[in-house]
């Protein structure tokens, strides 16, 4: 040691001239009280540091949580479920096609549906369509030429959407003949195997849900949409897996899945006071002691969404979904004779949106805290806020690069780039997802409003042009980047204080709101500008706008 501080302050070393101000500067940092007889604590500080550290310690909780799913996965991750054995006689399934204004992908999902190998006279197909647009016509007229050709399939049109997607599935229940019923959403295509894959899952007569996992169709169309698909295969991969191998409850998404009509009936039935109708369900269904299988095998291609405003609302529809789905089961659940951990596991599932509403406030009081810290010294802000601060981000890291080197083992290290950006995209969905969690909280009902797909399978087509592309981003923009405007002065603080350890953390936020409301505002004005440019300057401006 002594032989290493002789050679760092040789004259003749170059570094030797940096050595008094980098040991100044680690003084200052760990001193353990700098201001000692100059600075006191006072009610101001405490009403600042209060809410910062309630806040810091309840999104650590979560933070240590995504580390225990990612435990539970590596722990059960062989313990996936299997068939028991296979029907000797394959039963009636019934496949169910809720569309709502799809004019883009509709012919898609009804050729790969019309392509699925399975016994005609032991399947039905409803195009369950409650378009108010030229969807309408062009399904009436493929399903009636599909009918023609001798495929099982039938249309059904709704003139209203009460209880919007799931009214539509309980519509079509009424009339459908299968045993079980599969469930697949307008911007899928699920390959021909599909229901043959499910259906021998069902010989064990407690299953009542096979849930596939869904992969990317347009993964690499854009930045986002990778950054999306990292999101989308973490949840699978680690949530799915890691609760149902370890026999914890998780949730039916919705689409690419089956379910056993009985199951169903005996649960409640669809419903429609939440958001997120497929999660009530399946919680209501496990409660009645029903098991749900995952399949992470059985794979089912969809498209992702690739404008900034529809990402956001479908985000938003999920986040106050899942706090609707908290506010009406989660009493059942804690009142079951589920085991602990299941009541435990299901309380982190449905509440973790609160984290939204707590960084919007996190955020504000972060420039003070930092200055109330700042002088009750640095070592505190080190051994204190900083474990923290890692416990409530580095835990995405982990989370989601271990479902990228379960899935794509030779390729995972290839996408670590995108974290930061994952993590930054997570904290500026903040302002969308924080009014959609309160809207739950006081009960304020809101229409099902879905996500709209445009068929886009490469990277040089466009969608900017075509209907359902929203016209007005509302006023969340604006918002974000106020915020953004805040954490660059925040940022500017941090380093006139030499508070150099914060600068990460600061641009993560920084990062997460200017590009939200950048892209929210920009992005499709962009990119119709990009559109009308001179071919050869198209392709770099309409990726800039991406």
């Amino acid at each position: 040691m002594h032989l290493v501080l002789a050679i760092l302050l040789a004259p003749t070393n170059p570094v030797a001239k940096y050595v008094p101000a980098l040991s100044h500067y680690l003084d200052k940092v760990f001193h353990k009280d700098p201001f000692r007889g100059i600075y006191q604590p006072n009610a101001f500080d405490l009403s600042i540091l209060i809410p910062y550290f309630t806040i810091l310690i309840i999104l650590s909780i979560y933070g240590i949580h995504r580390y225990f799913l990612v435990y539970l996965y590596m722990k059960s991750r062989g313990k996936a479920p299997k068939p028991q054995g296979q029907f000797a006689v394959l039963p009636r399934v019934t496949v169910q096609l809720p569309i709502y204004n799809e004019r883009y992908v509709v012919e898609r999902l009804l050729e790969a549906v019309t392509r699925i190998e399975y016994p005609r006279d032991r399947l039905e197909i409803q195009v369950l369509d409650d378009s108010t647009d030229e969807t309408r016509i062009v399904c009436s007229r493929l399903v009636s030429e599909y009918a023609s050709a001798g495929h099982p399939i039938i249309y059904h049109h709704r003139t209203h959407r009460e209880g919007f997607k799931a009214g539509a599935l309980a519509d079509g229940m009424k009339s459908a003949t299968g045993e079980f019923i599969a469930i697949f959403d307008a911007d899928f295509a699920p390959p021909p195997g599909i229901v043959r894959q499910m259906i021998h899952y069902f010989t064990d007569p407690r299953i009542a849900v096979v849930q596939g996992r869904w992969t990317w169709i347009n993964r690499h169309y854009s930045s986002l949409a990778e950054i999306e698909a990292i999101l989308l295969d973490g949840h699978f991969v680690i949530e799915h897996g890691g609760r149902n191998f370890s026999g914890r409850f998780f949730n039916f998404n919705g689409t690419a899945g089956m379910w056993r009509r009985a199951a169903i009936e005996d649960a409640g039935g669809w419903q429609h006071d939440t958001l997120t109708e497929d999660t009530d369900l399946s919680y209501r269904a496990q409660l009645k002691g029903w098991k749900f299988v995952y399949a992470p095998d059985i794979v089912c291609p969809s498209e992702l969404p690739v404008e900034m405003n529809s990402f956001k609302t479908q985000q938003a529809r999920w986040a106050k979904g899942l706090i609707q789905v908290a506010k009406k089961i989660l009493p059942k659940v804690w009142r079951s004779q589920e085991p602990l951990k299941i009541k435990l596991e299901a309380t982190f599932h449905l509440t973790a949106n609160i984290a939204y509403p707590l960084m919007i406030v996190f955020s504000v009081i972060l420039l003070p805290a930092m200055i109330v810290r700042f002088y009750q010294g640095w070592f505190q802000m080190i051994y204190l806020d900083l474990p923290l601060f890692l416990a409530s981000t580095c835990s995405v890291s982990s989370f989601y690069m271990v479902a990228q080197r379960e899935l794509y083992p030779g390729e995972w290290r290839s996408r670590i780039k995108y974290i930061p950006f994952l993590m930054a995209t997570g904290i500026g969905l903040a302002v969308t997802n924080t009014k959609a969690v309160l809207e739950a909280i006081v009960g304020k009902q809101t229409e099902f409003v879905r996500t709209p797909k445009y068929r886009l399978e490469g990277r040089e087509e466009g969608w900017e042009g075509k209907k359902y592309v929203r016209r007005r981003a509302g006023w969340i923009p604006a918002v974000e980047l106020c915020l953004a405007g805040y954490f660059l002065f925040t940022m500017v603080y941090s380093f006139t204080m030499e508070n150099y350890l914060t600068t990460p953390f600061l641009l993560l936020f920084f990062m997460g709101y200017s590009y939200m409301g950048t892209m929210s505002l920009f992005q499709t004005p962009l990119r119709r500008f990009a559109g009308s440019l001179p071919a050869l300057l198209r392709p770099r401006a309409v990726e800039h706008a991406t």
